[in-house]
């Protein structure tokens, strides 16, 4: 299948899946494994959105990618690594401890910027895995709201590798319940307007659950 193929499948899929909740998740392209040639030619078929994983594996794209797409970091970042991003990504997606919180609020406030994040929650309770434990979210959410360089928009998780569909979909549930409940909350200065899960294995019931952002790499690129 060409990459057009394959993104008019993925497209079927989200919008049949989606559909109880009226709008299509936003498709944001993993760019981990990808080359710059691989990447460019995702602009003239509409997607605006792309992923990466690595502080230097971003860098190192920049050049090529900067103002034709929004560039989000998906993966875990490090404290020391957020002044090398923080003017080049729309979003981070990996916000899961203070320190880390605090230091996107230094870094955005020294560039005049305010931060758009997404609150990493550990669904699945995976000690290997980033995020704050869902019992702790909350609270979390509260001491971010007091950061002005920082603005919480959603949350976002990882699912198990290699668990069961039925299993996947509960946990996709889960935090849709979550990310209702914080939306319900109406903590001043927290916005619940995404919630960013599903990959390539699973989009599609990430999608039936209610995600609005859903990460897809392998699926378009092999």
């Amino acid at each position: 299948m060409t990459l057009e193929e394959k993104l008019t499948h993925i497209r079927a899929v989200l919008e049949r899946e989606s559909e109880p909740f009226g709008a299509c998740p936003r498709i944001i392209a993993v760019t981990k494994y990808s080359t710059v040639e691989e990447i460019l030619p995702l602009q003239g078929l509409g997607i605006t959105d792309i992923g990466e994983n690595r502080v230097q594996a971003l860098r190192e794209k920049l050049p090529a990618v900067s103002g034709k797409f929004s560039v989000h970091l998906i993966g875990r970042l490090q404290t020391n690594k957020v002044k090398y991003i923080i003017n080049d990504v729309c979003m981070i997606h990996s916000l899961d401890n203070l320190s880390l919180a605090r230091e996107m609020d230094r870094q955005a406030q020294k560039n005049g910027r305010v931060m758009p994040a997404l609150v990493q929650v550990n669904v699945a309770g995976e000690t290997q895995k980033g995020g704050i434990a869902p019992e702790e979210l909350f609270p979390f959410l509260r001491a971010c709201a007091g950061f002005p360089g920082l603005k919480v928009q959603g949350l976002m998780a990882i699912m198990p590798l290699g668990a069961e569909r039925d299993t996947l979909l509960s946990l996709f549930r889960s935090m849709r319940s979550m990310w209702e409940q914080a939306r319900e909350e109406a903590i001043d200065g927290i916005e619940m307007r995404d919630l960013s899960m599903g990959m390539s294995q699973d989009y599609d019931l990430a999608a039936r659950a209610g995600a609005t952002m859903v990460r897809i790499g392998s699926a378009l690129f092999k």
